[in-house]
């Protein structure tokens, strides 16, 4: 036990806890812009060179990609400066890509790479849908959950090791070790679904900040719900998935929207004078 001890002693020194702006949820990160982002941009660039031939840039849809998240992309990026984050709205790197694929899917990286797939266009439907799903994407960059994953990936591993320290017998510490890979999985998968329904409620405040129409974020949902029941797609239980329910998102998104619009409008009215970095 005093191994143990020692060991969440030493680790503490390391962990830096903040604030995400905006929903106030307390973060733990230790991974420093200057340590992900130079990755980051490295991984995107090597992703789009693999991908080269799925681009697609001449296209209406593609064009509109890129004007909603640059408009998007604006209303983080005046918030940031108004808000005492000058140095790291500098450090974002905008771009915004449209990849010829089936799979539903788009993402964000740290620094602000993001990635649609054209699969994802249809259950988008429209420009607010498109919108709806940027916002969403581009608040995960937002909040760092990237670095935040990081750090408790990182977390996990020396609780697995003080774990292994602490424990006297080899019956025990198999034990200990079996119990603590579940739990801390478990643990995980829950970070996951916070993330994700804080990127909803942060997407859906830059959405409205940027002049879409929030409402259409529920919709969304309840398109992509529509669409995994016409291709008989099974959810797990949302406890085990990394991923909050469609319902439930669809849920929350409802219940927040009136917050969404009367903090974009607080945020707009702040920001109104200041130009956006080109």
């Amino acid at each position: 036990m005093r191994k143990i001890l020692v060991f969440i002693g030493i680790l503490s020194l390391f962990i830096q806890c903040d604030t995400v702006p905006i929903t106030g949820r307390k973060r733990v990160n230790f991974v420093s812009d200057a340590q992900v982002l130079p990755m980051s941009f490295q991984q995107y660039d090597g992703f789009l060179k693999e991908n080269k031939s799925k681009i697609i840039n001449n296209t209406k849809q593609a064009r509109e990609l890129k004007t909603i998240g640059k408009n998007i992309a604006g209303a983080v990026d005046r918030f940031m400066r108004a808000n005492e984050m000058t140095a790291e709205a500098n450090s974002y790197r905008w771009e915004f890509n449209l990849i010829n694929d089936k799979t539903i899917n788009a993402w964000c990286m740290p620094g602000g790479k993001v990635v649609f797939y054209t699969g994802i266009m249809p259950i988008c439907a429209n420009t607010n849908g498109v919108a709806a799903v940027m916002g969403h994407e581009v608040a995960h960059a937002f909040a760092k959950h990237g670095q935040e994953r990081m750090s408790s990936a990182q977390m996990q591993q020396f609780g697995g090791m003080a774990v292994a320290l602490g424990t006297a017998s080899s019956k025990q510490s198999n034990l200990w070790n079996m119990a603590y890979g579940i739990t801390s999985q478990l643990g995980m998968l829950k970070f996951s679904r916070t993330h994700e329904t804080e990127a909803d409620k942060l997407g859906l405040v830059f959405m409205i900040m940027a002049g879409y129409k929030g409402e259409e974020a529920v919709n969304v949902w309840f398109r992509m719900s529509e669409n995994a029941k016409k291709t008989g797609s099974k959810a797990p239980p949302e406890f085990l998935s990394t991923h909050p329910h469609n319902q439930t998102r669809i849920t929350d998104l409802r219940a927040y929207l009136p917050t969404a619009k009367q903090l974009a409008a607080k945020y707009n009215a702040q920001t109104k004078n200041m130009g956006v970095r080109k």
